[in-house]
């Protein structure tokens, strides 16, 4: 919990840092090293004991649970994405992380006809034996967590567990909590920003098997769901809407960049196929699944393994400011950085980790990194 809140520790470093030095007490060691040859000039803040503990007391007291990465009841399609939170907090049945689910997202100013789908869609779905996974946000999130609550659903909050937002939604919240599951990557009383949202976005799409987009204008945070769950592998389905409605500008746009058209469960469970392990009461498949099959939790030794531990190697030839100097605001691949540069993926892994504790670079997702602004 310490490595976790320190600053600067995002997903990526956290998995380097654990598998580079073996264990968060030897991590928590390094840092100050590591940020200083990195190029920070001021004290990297460190999260001490008290503040983790409080945190952890702070959990008991609302009724959620901390899931590390490690862990069985951890979500196992959200562990193999390439930057899993470390640490989530799960209030409520926490067998539900572990079922196949579908997400369903779209718009907060949902028309009549969006709701009235997305209300039969997580029902069906429901039946079929798939969890619901949603925002909690007005409009199509909150009509599919309400019919799904009977099969089973899944609240994933920008906030902290303990958060409700948006306020008119306390009666479902305390619904989901009861009969669903509640998950939060943040700390308990913690307020939502609005860059927090996306964050949360990835969550939804992350432990999902597949996402449906039920009503989204040009531009809109559903559609940062649906782009999310391309770059993670998942199927994104959308459902069609009338040309002239602005609300479905968006889900028509994702149809002609490939999503799967979709209007009934049916198309869901012909596509996500049998070895989800649903009750497919619909119709068989009309062709042989396609999906990934779903892969127990990674363990750090076994990635360790991929990257040897120990510190860092010395930096004699000034590879961090060979990798600063080359990179920009456009994301690059760390193949790249390596191919421009002449030096080993190890070292460029290296500096990477040292400038990103400085402050000083930024990771993307899909191995891609661009300098801070």
């Amino acid at each position: 919990m310490r490595l976790i809140r320190s600053e600067n520790i995002g997903p990526v470093t956290f998995r380097e840092l654990i598998n580079r030095f073996g264990g968060a007490t030897e991590a928590l060691e390094a840092l100050p090293e590591l940020s200083r040859r990195g190029g920070r000039g001021k004290p990297l803040r460190i999260c001490s004991a008290a503040a983790a503990e409080a945190e952890l007391e702070a959990s008991r007291n609302i009724g959620a649970e901390p899931l590390f990465t490690i862990e069985p009841d951890y979500p196992p399609l959200l562990a193999h994405l390439e930057m899993p939170p470390p640490m989530v907090y799960a209030k409520g049945r926490r067998e539900l992380l572990t079922r196949s689910s579908v997400a369903i997202v779209g718009s907060r100013d949902a028309s009549a006809a969006g709701r009235t789908l997305a209300r039969i869609l997580a029902s069906d779905l429901g039946r079929a034996g798939l969890v619901i996974v949603s925002g909690l946000a007005r409009g199509i999130d909150a009509e599919a967590h309400a019919a799904a609550l009977p099969g089973g659903t899944i609240a994933v909050l920008a906030g902290g567990v303990d958060m409700i937002y948006p306020p008119e939604n306390a009666d479902l919240y305390a619904q989901i909590a009861a009969q669903g599951c509640l998950v939060s990557e943040m700390p308990p009383g913690f307020v939502a920003r609005g860059q927090d949202f996306p964050r949360r976005n990835r969550i939804v799409s992350g432990m999902s098997n597949a996402v449906i987009v039920i009503e989204a204008a040009k531009r809109s945070g559903t559609l940062i769901t649906a782009r999310t769950a391309n770059e993670q592998g998942r199927e994104v389905f959308a459902v069609p809407g009338h040309p002239l409605d602005p609300r479905a500008e968006g889900t028509n746009d994702l149809l002609k960049s490939g999503a799967t058209l979709v209007t009934s469960a049916a198309d869901v469970l012909e596509i996500l196929g049998p070895e989800l392990q649903v009750h497919r009461s619909f119709r068989e498949p009309a062709h042989p699944p396609h999906y990934d099959d779903i892969l127990p939790a990674p363990h750090l030794e076994t990635v360790a393994a991929i990257h040897p531990r120990g510190p860092p190697p010395p930096d004699p030839d000034g590879a961090r400011q060979q990798i600063y100097d080359v990179l920009g605001s456009a994301p690059v691949s760390i193949d790249e950085l390596s191919r421009v540069t002449g030096l080993p993926v190890r070292s460029v892994q290296a500096a990477l980790l040292e400038l990103a504790l400085a402050g000083r670079i930024e990771r993307h997702g899909l191995n891609l990194v661009s300098r801070v602004a």
